[in-house]
């Protein structure tokens, strides 16, 4: 059973003929959220954690991370539409970094993430909390949704996270967090490489690449304006050539993903998840 059901409306847009206007229908959809699953959120979960990661999944063992997530299925949501059998359209988890500290993927994880904070005076704070020996105790939060999915579908995730965590914590289980730890990622539109060869008639010079960031989660901005720090750093590795314009946002631009930190107080939880619920109010 889901653990709460929500219709939503989106929009889709759809071209009848290249001269015609277009047409924009709205969806009515269904939204569940469930806790996960073992025997059937393998697979999606491990795909939205390699968009989460972008580039960069290639150096974390999401299969293990995957596991992991589903070793606690009472913390944690998913997001549906066609019942509980079919694959995750969204989720959302926390994982207790001091508790599976052993773990080689939470141990290869910790080091990820102190070396990407570590190139970003923002997100030294980040960085210190993990290499130091303190009574920190930190959850990694991870969540990710499928291009196209509405935000709206996130606050309820993060208020049942809460609930969730306080019930573990009267049954003594290890979530009292001291913080929260959120992966995320943003992007900066680059110039395409589509137009300069030589086959191509030459456009006027184009702006330099914009240096202003954009947000693949909304809610990143929100959740800022709680935050003890927030910072972007680049992925370790490279893109393929040509990349960027496979994320093309604009018709004349290209879509550089990078990598977001954002670091939370625990005690700041109720006041942070509140704001999002104001914020991604449906309409």
């Amino acid at each position: 059973m889901a653990k709460r059901k929500v219709p939503s409306s989106s929009e889709a847009h759809a071209e009848e003929d290249s001269s015609s206007e277009s047409d924009t229908d709205m969806l009515d959809v269904d939204f569940e959220w469930f806790d996960p699953q073992l025997e059937v959120d393998f697979h999606g979960l491990k795909t939205l954690l390699r968009q989460l990661l972008d580039v960069d999944s290639q150096l974390v063992d999401t299969s293990a991370l995957a596991d992991l997530i589903l070793a606690q299925p009472l913390l944690g949501s998913t997001v549906k539409v066609d019942g509980n059998e079919t694959d995750p359209y969204a989720f959302l988890s926390v994982i207790n970094l001091q508790e599976h500290k052993e773990k080689p993927v939470v141990k290869a994880l910790v080091e990820y993430i102190v070396r990407q904070a570590s190139t970003n005076p923002a997100l030294s704070v980040v960085a210190d909390l993990l290499k130091t020996p303190n009574n920190a105790t930190v959850g990694l939060i991870l969540s990710e949704r499928l291009v196209n999915i509405p935000s709206e579908v996130v606050p309820p995730m993060y208020r049942m996270l809460l609930e969730e965590i306080m019930w573990a914590i009267e049954e003594k289980e290890p979530y009292n967090f001291s913080h929260y730890l959120i992966i995320s990622k943003t992007y900066q539109e680059v110039s395409s490489i589509l137009d300069t060869g030589e086959d191509r008639p030459q456009k006027k010079k184009k702006k330099e690449d914009s240096k202003q960031v954009f947000y693949f989660h909304p809610e990143d901005e929100v959740l800022h304006k709680h935050a003890v720090a927030h910072g972007d750093y680049t992925y370790i590795r490279e893109e393929a050539e040509g990349q960027s314009d496979a994320k093309r946002a604009f018709q004349d631009l290209g879509v550089k993903p990078q990598g977001h930190m954002i670091l939370l107080e625990a005690s700041e939880g109720e006041v942070t998840v509140k704001a999002l619920e104001d914020f991604l109010r449906p309409a």
